[in-house]
């Protein structure tokens, strides 16, 4: 049997043994839309549990419009444009819009980055900045949430009359969904804001792919985002190809909601046992440019593979681990163990710790191989996972260990995909103490 795992930009070809047990988990996304273009600006114009954006632009002093970061693969080309158009229409010339770039802590997306994410026209006519959670001067400090959580936001953001948020819906490791209010916190946010939202304790609540209701993570996001102000969101959905099969505008919670339903209806996918390996990628360019990103390929994997089971990832990482305290982290940490005993260590914390704890989650339930080009031209150092040359090494070494005929699930899609055991979801916290999943 051949599959296709998505793998940078060109795709990755598996052939698995004809006698092995295979399960393939694809989501069964919607159709492209024949005019995606025409879609966006339907939709703006007849918004969900709003008043149209052309509407609400009129009379502003100024709007800033917030797109994902290009570890999101958002069509802006088209999205941007009936949007752009929209808020013309209400009276705000290019000059008064802001787009920001909500990049939370990632890195800034480079002039050319920008150009290719949008377009050369969109770079050229409006004022476009990334978001730099690292400097505390472009923030404000908002108060407290109720949980606990320092608001440090963006000042243009908040400084702007008209609020717009854009993103993509998919499911998320820690918000169950992505997109909605994910573009304010973390997009727009500071670092403090992080210390609350991406802590030690706060990840080994009840978060995890496809879980919203009772999910701590995404109840404070909401919060968050109503207290700072979204006067307007549109979402989107894509299919494998990154066209567009959905689109969602409108209220905040209502129209994000509505995406999310429509959503988990195409991308769960349901096996009737525990797999014994699970091969995954982590969706392709961008989101496997970097280890860190391509961590959620594994994350994706955890609720179906059995415990003490194996992950066999396969991701480009054309772009190395991922930030200096990324892979500082990973240097100074030699097990899963020893790393979350420091990690709840009162006082303790610093960026992107929260992508290993994703790692420790996963490997503590089982064990991890990654097969990537990327990584065999970097020197070696440690992933807290083995690597293989290719998917078919990993899987004969997991032949070696589980018997002839293991049973294989296959996620070619990753993260984009949300695969269960007979629907259950369980949360990454908790999803390695039970031994049925």
């Amino acid at each position: 049997m051949q599959i296709r795992l998505d793998y940078g930009r060109t795709g990755l070809l598996v052939d698995l043994p004809d006698d092995v047990d295979v399960s393939v988990l694809e989501p069964q996304k919607g159709a492209p839309l024949p005019d995606p273009a025409a879609a966006v600006a339907a939709a703006i114009a007849a918004p969900i549990g709003s008043a149209p954006l052309r509407a609400l632009a009129r009379g502003k002093r100024d709007a800033v419009v917030v797109i994902s970061d290009k570890t999101r693969p958002i069509p802006y080309g088209v999205v941007l444009p009936p949007i752009l158009a929209a808020l013309a229409a209400g009276g705000l010339a290019p000059e008064r819009i802001e787009i920001l770039v909500a990049t939370g802590l990632h890195r800034a997306n480079t002039p050319d980055e920008l150009a290719a994410m949008t377009s050369p026209e969109i770079v050229a006519r409006y004022r476009i900045r990334n978001h730099a959670a690292r400097d505390a001067a472009q923030h404000v400090h908002l108060g407290r949430t109720g949980r606990g959580t320092d608001l440090w936001i963006d000042r243009g953001y908040v400084d702007a009359e008209l609020k717009v948020i854009t993103g993509l819906i998919e499911p998320h490791l820690m918000a169950g969904y992505s997109g909605g209010r994910k573009a304010v916190a973390p997009g727009c946010a500071g670092v403090d804001t992080m210390r609350r939202l991406h802590g030690a304790a706060m990840l080994e609540e009840h978060i995890g792919p496809g879980l919203i209701e009772d999910n701590p993570f995404h109840a404070e996001l909401v919060g968050i985002a109503r207290r700072v102000g979204v006067d307007f969101m549109c979402d989107v959905t894509i299919d494998r190809a990154r066209r567009l099969t959905g689109v969602y505008a409108g209220d905040l919670e209502q129209a994000h909601a509505a995406g999310v339903a429509a959503v988990e209806a195409h991308v769960r996918a349901e096996l009737d046992r525990p797999a014994d390996v699970v091969i995954t990628s982590a969706a392709g360019f961008p989101l496997d440019d970097t280890y860190y990103q391509s961590i959620k390929g594994m994350v994706a994997a955890l609720n179906v593979v059995r415990r003490g089971g194996t992950i066999i990832l396969a991701a480009a990482i054309d772009e190395g681990i991922g930030s200096a305290e990324f892979q500082r982290l990973l240097a100074e940490t030699p097990s899963p163990d020893h790393y979350m005993a420091r990690i709840t260590s009162p006082g303790f914390f610093t960026i992107d710790q929260w992508m290993l704890q994703h790692l420790c989650q996963v490997r503590r339930k089982a064990e991890v191989i990654v097969v990537s080009h990327g990584l065999a031209r970097l020197p070696r150092t440690n992933l807290l996972a083995e690597l293989a040359p290719t998917v078919e090494d990993a899987l004969a070494h997991c032949r070696a260990r589980y018997g002839p005929r293991p049973h294989v699930a296959v996620l070619p899609e990753g993260p984009y995909v949300l695969p269960t055991v007979r629907g259950r979801k369980l949360a990454l916290g908790t999803a390695w103490l039970d031994d049925a999943a």
